[in-house]
């Protein structure tokens, strides 16, 4: 078999594992990044030896779904988000972080680890998972409540973290040596062209590049623009002796903020999903699964002391930012897990030999086990905490819902959604957006409206979005069947609420009614009168 056979053969089967790992996670609710790792680690050479090594094509594959990941995080950093969350993004963030990596840091150290590895294993340890939590806010509808920015904003700095840490790895290869003076200010320097590079890069794609491209209409060229910028700046950062990691994620700030941002994004995002998958499982076939049965009993005291360091420490730098103590402790919990770059570091330190096989496949396995119970974490402590989440703060009046506002519920965030959110927000009421997509809602929820992601025909969905308390009730969603089950769903939890309803089909106007609807909007009738309407100007203007 010739290379080009053997790595599509092994490249193959990576990703139908990880296609088949990913639908069993989705169906019983556990993180897909747990699927890839697992079943990596299944048919890695340790276990049933399907992927016997890693070939350099299938580790440089596996480095550019890491280097999509971080681009994806650079296209969505937010210069006036970091401003609008700076109290809790610097607070929070060094408090979290500086609790969780010193005593982590000790332990390996006790544990046997040198200074330089244990340093880079506690850095790793520090960071959360923004993708988990954010996307539990958003289904929870707290990612515009006070712990849930105040969360966001812990999870920003560690976003940004990411960049000196990984400069840093080139400066712990010293093997238990400090690094010399000389070294620190060669990296400094290098680091200070790249960031002023970067600016300039910068201003020159917002004011010349993006309005010259997006007067040619052209997906293609986007697209070739997006890996053109990607792929030069991961080499201005490797010339420059620096990770290409850190390029990547300039790379993305660099194609943020501007209007094609958002087109950028979803092009990438299924080459993102498709390599960070083959990322993901190709550090699986790294794990060893038998470690866990020579070595149950330390692991399972590593998860446990971890979710308690790091739960307890994001709840002391949320204490910190404003929260009462029962809301932080309870929004601590969904802090408590390793993320998605606490790999990435991990993996380049094994890369540069800076933690050992054993090492690595140790935090490998307490990654796992903090990843597999945040699920529960985060829904348990944002139950538990409740509506009682912040100190009295005249900062925060923006972020908090007034009693004595009027509430509107919109339901199916398309385009006729997307219009009449807008419209009820403009006239000063309080709206809260419920979609079966987190896609859909990830633009409201940056702009502070309350947010669910779910099937508004499960009631506990709607009790989430608080339908029980909204004046007005808009339901948009294209399937009449749905909107049905909506409308009675909502009647049922409110009787005085005014119900609108977007219908597709004259026929079925009776039954909405039936179930609940006050107002009922059908789009066969309205597409009807109109035609008729411009059928009547037609014959009079030929009279």
């Amino acid at each position: 078999m010739d290379d080009i056979s053997a790595i599509t053969t092994v490249l193959l089967f990576v990703l139908t594992a990880g296609l088949i790992a990913g639908a069993v996670c989705k169906r019983i609710g556990v993180s897909m990044l747990v699927g890839y790792l697992v079943v990596g680690g299944v048919i890695g050479e340790d276990a049933l030896g399907f992927v016997k090594q890693q070939t350099h094509e299938l580790e440089a594959l596996a480095e550019l779904g890491a280097l999509l990941l971080l681009f994806a995080v650079g296209i969505e950093f937010s210069l006036e988000e970091l401003v609008r969350l700076s109290r809790y993004f610097l607070l929070g963030g060094v408090v979290q972080m500086t609790l969780v990596a010193i005593p982590l840091a000790l332990i390996c150290m006790a544990m046997g680890m040198n200074v330089n590895a244990a340093v880079l294993a506690a850095s790793a340890v520090a960071l959360s998972s923004t993708v988990l939590v954010f996307k539990a806010l958003a289904e929870w509808g707290q990612a515009a409540s006070p712990s849930g920015r105040r969360a966001i904003g812990i999870l920003l700095f560690q976003d940004v973290a990411l960049v000196p840490l990984m400069l840093l790895i080139p400066l712990l290869t010293h093997h238990g040596e400090p690094p010399s003076l000389n070294a620190y200010a060669l990296l400094g320097g290098k680091s200070l062209i790249f960031v002023i590079s970067v600016g300039m890069v910068y201003h020159i794609v917002r004011r010349w590049l993006v309005p010259e491209l997006a007067q040619l209409r052209s997906v293609e060229l986007v697209v070739l623009f997006a890996v053109c910028v990607l792929g030069g700046v991961c080499w201005v950062a490797h010339y420059l002796g620096l990770p290409s990691a850190v390029g990547a994620l300039a790379a993305g700030i660099v194609l943020s903020g501007n209007r094609l941002s958002k087109q950028i994004d979803t092009i990438v995002l299924p080459f993102r999903e498709t390599f960070a998958a083959i990322f993901f499982v190709t550090l699986g076939t790294l794990l060893n699964p038998r470690q866990f049965f020579d070595e149950p009993f330390l692991i399972t005291c590593g998860v446990l002391s971890i979710l308690l360091i790091k739960g307890a420490a994001a709840a002391m730098a949320l204490r910190l930012v404003g929260l009462r103590t029962k809301a932080a402790i309870g929004m601590g919990m969904g802090l408590a897990q390793m993320g998605e770059f606490s790999f990435l570091l991990l993996s380049e330190g094994l890369k540069q030999e800076l933690l050992s096989p054993i090492a690595y496949n140790r935090l490998l396995l307490i990654a796992l086990g903090t990843l597999i119970l945040t699920p529960q974490l985060i829904q348990f402590g944002l139950r538990w905490s409740g509506e009682d989440q912040y100190e009295h703060d005249e900062r925060d009046h923006h972020g908090l819902i007034n009693d004595t506002s009027r509430h509107a519920i919109v339901i199916g965030i398309g385009l006729i959604g997307r219009q009449i959110s807008s419209q009820l927000e403009m006239k000063g009421i309080d709206v809260r957006l419920v979609d079966f997509s987190p896609i859909n809602l990830h633009l409201f929820a940056q702009q502070g409206f309350h947010t669910v992601t779910g099937d508004a025909r499960d009631p506990q969905v709607l009790r989430r979005a608080d339908a029980a308390n909204c004046n007005l009730s808009v339901v948009s969603v294209p399937d009449d069947a749905a909107a049905k089950e909506i409308v009675a769903a909502l009647r049922s939890l409110n009787a005085d609420s005014t119900i609108l309803v977007r219908c597709r089909y004259q026929g079925n106007v009776a039954a909405m009614r039936r179930a609940g609807a006050n107002g009922i909007v059908s789009e066969e009738g309205e597409a009807s009168a109109a035609l008729l309407r411009w059928c009547e100007r037609f014959v009079q203007s030929k009279a």
